[in-house]
């Protein structure tokens, strides 16, 4: 994150008053403000249709902020933030909205002395994000890309589209009016600190890269657990099911820095150039070993936490005999020459004992000739555990003799925690995620190729599944670690899911 306040712009925040503007941009502007990052010329703008005007948008954020803030400021704080805010009513689907639009922006920015950069964030559902960005253009909103005058970028929300077809009309529809250099698609996961430090944590450290392969891999899990269930979005997921709403992005995107060669530089085009190879060289799945080396499910009522849970059929908006999934697990096989014959097994899921994400490396066992006359029949591997959420840090589980007149070899953590170390408060991933955009640096932002990747490899199995429908649904209860074919998925190796 740079130390200079990012260049002044105007923000305009497309589903103002909706919930991922009130839980997490409008918290992250906030700290932004009040770190000193934002510069006094700022002005963030939200357009939506249910707020009337800039002081009951304002009201409206207040208490967002006072809900989901991540730490108490006080009044001076609060004012001195309000001064940036103002609202404009509109409709996404109305071209006069973004005709009216560009008067109230232009306006604002002659109040504020603003130069005219422009950073529009779409946090509206995906079917309205190409429409919204052929809009923008119509309406004369969009800087050209080239030359020295004032920039307009774009911000889209996961998820890109829901399959590879989409995913390309989609790429097409916001092309008509930005450049690619302008288009910053997120993914929040990439703006979380662990994530980030994973590749300081192999590049910055002598000990880990030389390890860093199928020469001393085992094999990699990645997980996204969850404890809550679909949570009033019961539409939404009955038409994207997890492994459109977590695996295609999130998990492919871990996937990716976990896997990726070390680049040449840490810059915006090299760094991705390095993940979308990574996606290339993921091994195709034929029909066959897509229904053998996938595993989906389905929560059933059950508890959380001593709490009854109702099942995925009973919640709000869904079908009574739904068959959209909501555990979902897959084996990959990366064909080069770093990772050859290291399975990487993805699961995510909810209505899970725990919430965690975390990335797993297991190393391969030393032979245990040495140990074998002491009586050591069994030895533990190795295994580095990147924890992503809740509780951020690195541990590595090692041998170590426990004391006393024989030999026994017993498994010891090493355990880093951020918070231990850095202190309780680490910045939310929004902060990193806005003020790169202000900056206009799209490293931790997914590029139009390797989007269009990902969703290649999640069509080809979204396709198996529909063509396959399954049978067993639910199978898994609400408070267990998924469905029994996932614990056969890696059984069939030889090996077994943590238990984080």
């Amino acid at each position: 994150m740079s130390s200079a306040p990012a260049p002044a712009a105007t923000i305009v925040i497309f589903g103002g008053s909706g919930d991922l503007a009130r839980r997490k941009l409008v918290p992250a502007l906030f700290e932004l403000h009040c770190q000193g990052q934002l510069a006094p010329e700022t002005a963030i703008v939200g357009f939506a249709r249910s707020v009337d005007s800039d002081e009951a948008w304002r009201a409206d954020l207040r208490s967002a902020l006072a809900e989901f803030g991540q730490t108490a400021h006080g009044e001076e704080e609060w004012l001195a933030f309000a001064g940036r805010l103002f609202h404009a009513r509109g409709d996404l689907k109305q071209t006069q909205s973004f005709v009216d639009l560009k008067a109230r922006i232009e306006a604002i920015e002659a109040e504020r002395g603003l130069a005219g950069n422009r950073l529009f964030y779409l946090a509206i559902p995906p079917s309205g994000i190409g429409d919204a960005a052929a809009r923008l253009g119509e309406a004369g909103l969009v800087h050209p890309a080239e030359g020295p005058g004032p920039w307009s970028r774009l911000v889209v929300e996961k998820p890109f589209g829901h399959d590879l077809a989409s995913a390309r009309e989609l790429n097409e529809k916001v092309h008509a009016s930005f450049r690619e250099r302008q288009i910053f698609r997120i993914d929040h996961y990439l703006g979380k600190e662990t994530t980030q430090n994973l590749l300081v944590f192999r590049l910055g450290n002598g000990i880990f890269e030389p390890l860093w392969n199928r020469r001393y891999v085992d094999h990699v899990q990645i997980t996204v657990a969850e404890t809550l269930g679909v949570e009033g979005r019961g539409k939404f997921y009955e038409e994207s099911g997890i492994f459109r709403d977590i695996v295609e992005n999130h998990m492919l995107q871990l996937l990716c820095l976990v896997a990726m060669e070390p680049p040449v530089a840490f810059e915006a085009n090299v760094v991705r150039d390095e993940k979308v190879k990574v996606l290339r060289s993921i091994r195709p799945q034929t029909p066959e070993e897509i229904l053998r080396d996938t595993v989906r499910g389905q929560y059933a009522a059950g508890s959380i936490d001593g709490r009854p849970v109702p099942g995925y059929r009973q919640e709000p908006n869904v079908a009574p005999a739904s068959g959209r999934e909501t555990y979902a697990a897959w084996k990959l096989q990366i064909e080069n020459w770093r990772w050859a014959g290291v399975p990487f097994y993805l699961r995510a899921g909810k209505r899970l004992p725990k919430r965690v994400t975390e990335i797993a490396i297991t190393f391969k066992t030393p032979p245990i000739a040495l140990f074998r006359r002491a009586g050591v029949l069994v030895q533990e591997p190795n295994v580095l555990v990147l924890r992503i959420q809740p509780d951020e840090g690195i541990a590595l589980r090692i041998g170590a003799k426990q004391p006393g007149p024989t030999m026994r070899v017993e498994t010891v953590k090493m355990d880093f925690k951020y918070s231990e170390h850095f202190g309780e408060k680490t910045p939310d991933a929004y902060e990193r995620l806005l003020l790169d955009a202000l900056h206009g640096d799209p490293t931790l932002f997914a590029r139009r190729d390797e989007v269009e990747a990902a969703w290649e490899l999640v069509t080809a199995v979204l396709d198996v599944w529909r063509e396959n429908p399954a049978r067993d649904l639910p199978n898994y209860e609400a408070g267990t670690w998924g469905p029994e074919g996932a614990m056969e998925l890696l059984a069939r190796d030889g090996r077994r899911w943590r238990r984080p």
